[in-house]
């Protein structure tokens, strides 16, 4: 875990930032690729990704401190604005981000799914290392485990904070590190790496079968989200037998099948 890359001055460097900017650039990057790739005017994007990538933060932040307001920001209420900290649902970035994307096809005039195709291709590119920025951080956290594949987080990580100050406390004020836990953010992150591999092959042949991309990559986003929510260890807002992140992956799963069937259903243009 490396938090901070470096700090000079009043300068401070988080990892998490590092790694969200980062994702930001590859996507942004690729997408314009994908667009000269097949004959698309990459004009647009800057505009558009820029706007998606403000609204996804500023939701993100919203939906994460709403989750957690009692237990990490009554107290403490301007650490809100400290987005460089970690503390970001993805969920809550992804429907800020929709509506942005609704409210831009309506002022170019573009179909909804010419757009969504092309920017949901690399939104597991930039979600990849926006977890990687999560493992540093130590947020997203796992369930405690004592398997090959368990970390420990050090002392003051949110891991630590979660096991030394639980009732009955796990481990004690004293310890060094936490006990070893799931690295969920690496699993997500690698899986989000396979996804956009998947989604960057099928795109130049199915660009123009409209909602296709974007019914497969709500589908299989759904499904892994689903089920990593199994092997978290952090704070998890229940909604029935379901956490808030599984009952919002269902209706996101519905949202693909209809969306398939759109595509499959509709001659390509």
């Amino acid at each position: 875990m490396h938090s901070v890359l470096f700090s000079i001055g009043p300068i401070t460097l988080h990892t998490y930032g590092l790694c969200m900017a980062i994702g930001f650039l590859a996507g942004w990057q690729v997408a314009v690729w994908l667009c000269r790739r097949t004959g698309q005017n990459p004009d647009p994007l800057t505009s558009l990704l820029t706007w998606l990538m403000v609204s996804a933060i500023i939701g993100a932040r919203t939906a994460y401190v709403l989750e957690h307001w009692k237990s990490e920001f009554a107290d403490a209420p301007l650490s809100v604005l400290r987005f460089d900290q970690g503390g970001l649902m993805f969920y809550g970035g992804f429907i800020a981000a929709a509506l942005v994307l609704v409210a831009f096809a309506r002022v170019m005039r573009l179909h909804l799914f010419a757009i969504t195709d092309l920017v949901l291709t690399v939104v597991p590119l930039g979600h990849a290392f926006g977890r990687i920025g999560c493992f540093m951080h130590g947020c997203c956290f796992g369930k405690i485990t004592h398997s090959c594949i368990g970390v420990a987080f050090p002392k003051d990580s949110p891991a630590w904070w979660e096991q030394a100050y639980a009732s009955p406390p796990l481990i004690p004020q004293t310890a060094l590190e936490s006990l070893p836990v799931i690295p969920t953010q690496l699993i997500e992150s690698a899986a989000n790496f396979v996804l956009f591999a998947v989604l960057f092959r099928l795109y130049p042949r199915r660009h123009r079968q409209l909602g296709f991309i974007t019914g497969c990559y709500l589908l299989a986003y759904a499904t892994l989200r689903f089920f990593v929510e199994y092997l978290r260890g952090d704070p998890r807002l229940a909604v029935g037998p379901f956490s808030i992140g599984q009952t919002i992956s269902l209706s996101i799963f519905l949202g693909g099948l209809l969306c398939l069937t759109y595509a499959l259903k509709k001659k390509s243009p």
